[in-house]
Parts: C-alpha cells; sequence; structure tokens
C-alpha cells in the first residue's frame, strides 16, 4: 500500500497543489524553487511515520527544520492568519496534518490511527553525501541539539542495519549484479566507519569518490531489507556528483526496484538522467514524470504525464536545446 496522491495546501512555496503519484517510478523535475524538495520531504515524513508510530506533526518539524522548531513558519507566506494543509494518500487511508498560524499553535493531525496499518517500509537519500561523514554522527544528533534535517540521521540510521541473514534471493541478486557493474564490491562496516570491500583490500569510504559511495548506499539499501516489495524510495537529484558514466546504472537499479514492487520518487535536474530512463523504460513499467513550475499568477502548478516526449514545461530539456543552438551558430562563425 504505497502512495497514491498527495494534496498540499498553503504549505511552504505551494498555494494548491494535487498530485497523484504512479506506484512505480515518480520524477519530479522543474525550476529551482518550484518545490520538489519539499513535496518529497512532507510525503517521505508520512512514511517514515507508518512504520515508527511517530508524530506526524513532530517529523514535519524535524525534517524541515524550521527556525525555532515552530511548525506554524511552515504555512506559506500571507497577509492575515492562515492555516497550512496537507493530505497524504495511501489506498483507503489517509493522513491530515493542519497547522496553523500563528506559529505558536498546535497542529491537528488526523488519520493517525488507521495510517500505520500496514506499516510502511521508506528512504530518503538526501543530496549531501553521509556515509563518509557517519562515524560518530548520530551518537551526536541523538545527544546534541544540533541543526541537522532529520533525514540526514534517518539515512544513517538504515545504512547502519545488519545485512539479512541467509544467501540472497534472486530478486536481490540480479540488484546487486547490476550495482556491480560501477561499483566492484561489497560495502562493510567497522566501528562505525564504511568500507568498500574489493580485490584492492577495504578502502574507507573517506578515500572514495563520492559516486561510487552513492552506489554503496543502494547497495547496503537493498543488502539490509530496507527496499522490499512495498516500500518507498525518495531520493533528491541522483545525478550530484556522480559520473554520467554511471547515470545508466543508476537508472537501472531504480527500475528494477520498481519491477519489484518498490514505489521510487526522485527529483532530477540532469538531461541525461531523462534520457537514460526514457531509453531504458519497458513495457509494464510504470512511470510519471511531474513537471512543477510557477503558472501566470505565480503559483506553483504540476502537469503529469506517463511519456517523457510529452513532458511540458521542460526547464531541462529547454536549457539543453539553448545551449545546443547556440554551439551551432557559434560554429557558424556567429556570437
Amino acid at each position: 500500500m504505497t502512495l497514491t496522491k498527495v494534496k498540499l495546501e498553503r504549505f511552504t512555496a505551494f498555494s494548491n497543489l494535487e498530485l497523484a503519484l504512479s506506484p512505480g517510478i515518480n520524477i519530479l523535475i522543474g525550476a529551482n524553487g518550484t518545490g520538489k524538495t519539499h513535496l518529497m520531504k512532507a510525503c517521505y515524513a508520512a512514511c517514515d511515520v507508518a512504520k515508527t508510530g511517530d508524530s506526524f506533526a513532530n517529523k514535519l518539524v524535524r525534517v524541515f527544520l524550521p527556525s525555532g522548531r515552530t511548525a506554524g513558519r511552515l504555512v506559506k507566506r500571507q497577509r492575515g492568519r492562515n492555516a497550512a494543509t496537507l493530505a497524504i494518500h495511501r489506498r483507503n487511508r489517509t493522513l491530515k496534518a493542519r497547522i496553523p498560524s500563528p506559529q505558536y499553535t498546535t497542529t491537528e493531525v488526523t488519520g493517525a490511527a488507521r495510517w500505520a496499518d500496514p506499516a510502511l517500509e521508506t528512504a530518503y537519500i538526501p543530496v549531501k553525501e553521509m556515509l563518509s561523514n557517519a562515524p560518530g554522527f548520530r551518537s551526536l544528533y541523538a545527544a546534541r541539539d544540533i541543526h541537522f534535517e532529520e533525514v540526514y540521521a534517518d539515512i544513517l540510521n538504515r545504512a547502519y542495519r545488519p545485512l539479512l541473514r541467509g544467501p540472497m534471493d534472486a530478486p536481490r541478486r540480479k540488484l546487486v549484479g547490476i550495482l556491480q557493474k560501477g561499483m566492484p564490491g561489497s560495502v562493510i562496516a567497522r566501528r562505525e566507519e564504511f568500507f568498500l570491500r574489493s580485490k584492492q583490500g577495504n578502502i574507507e569510504f573517506t578515500l572514495l569518490a563520492e559516486g561510487i559511495r552513492k552506489l554503496a548506499l543502494l547497495w547496503l539499501l537493498i543488502q539490509n531489507g530496507t527496499l522490499p516489495y512495498g516500500s518507498v524510495l525518495f531520493w533528491d537529484e541522483p545525478e550530484t556528483n556522480l559520473n554520467p558514466a554511471l547515470f545508466g546504472t543508476v537508472i537501472s537499479v531504480l527500475l528494477e526496484l520498481q519491477r519489484q514492487g518498490v514505489q521510487i520518487v526522485l527529483a532530477t535536474h540532469d538531461y541525461v538522467i531523462l534520457e537514460e530512463l526514457a531509453l531504458q523504460i519497458e513495457d509494464g513499467d510504470q512511470v510519471l514524470f511531474h513537471s512543477l513550475y510557477h503558472d501566470a499568477d505565480g503559483e506553483i502548478a504540476c502537469r503529469s504525464v506517463a511519456n517523457y516526449l510529452d513532458i511540458y514545461p521542460n526547464a531541462i530539456a529547454e536549457t539543453f536545446n539553448r545551449l545546443y543552438d547556440r554551439n551551432v551558430v557559434r560554429s557558424l562563425g556567429g556570437r
């Protein structure tokens, strides 16, 4: 029972946005400031509390980290007193939060009792890579009020889970086989420090390229059971610090995870990521492209399409085409 729909009203940058989600892969594209990360964080917070049973209101604050940790600051800035509402849907269950403004009033949450049944495995991979900074971070985060959004501690908690017992089943073996085309070896943890074990020995993550660390994190989440059938994976800008030669490997893994029943929501600014996905999609794959943009009134809107060529507006492709046109003009002696 993965996510089916999200509706945000007067929440952060959104005035009114309703988005139907594919049970497979959801690609969020759009210019900076169109709310891609905020949309994923809101959905992730709902997914996480479906497993932990924590307060949705508290999770939102820890994931977004508004100033003073006051939820009222998540209400869209407008004149007068307003309230933000979030409604996250999974089939016949809805988790809803109403965040009033002014800042120091209580967030009202409804639907929590049924929301956690059944529980839901989830993971959120933030833009900043964390495995190389892992030693001591979790204990520091637990004991001190440090200014880090909770997604960073959460992904480390998932990475540190022990590997599943016994031999790999066929689905995991297939995923690991794809990953090892770009990451030869396996991952081990010793005294909170991660290493890549390969023919060259154990190499600490601080000495590895960040792109290899990204693949290693996927390896861990697959091998330790964080991404089983029915789970949800959120990934913010997978292309960051990843050589384009490895994009194909990442997309192959994501498509295979979708075929194994994992729902995926990712945000990207990269043309090659979109092209790789379009080239690798097979019949039966469930993919939706969500284009977030500012409408004529300056509000964030969204168009969702199943076909890559139908994406509009497509800020990524439009920028690429402008660069191509400029190169053609320059090659012909123009400026």
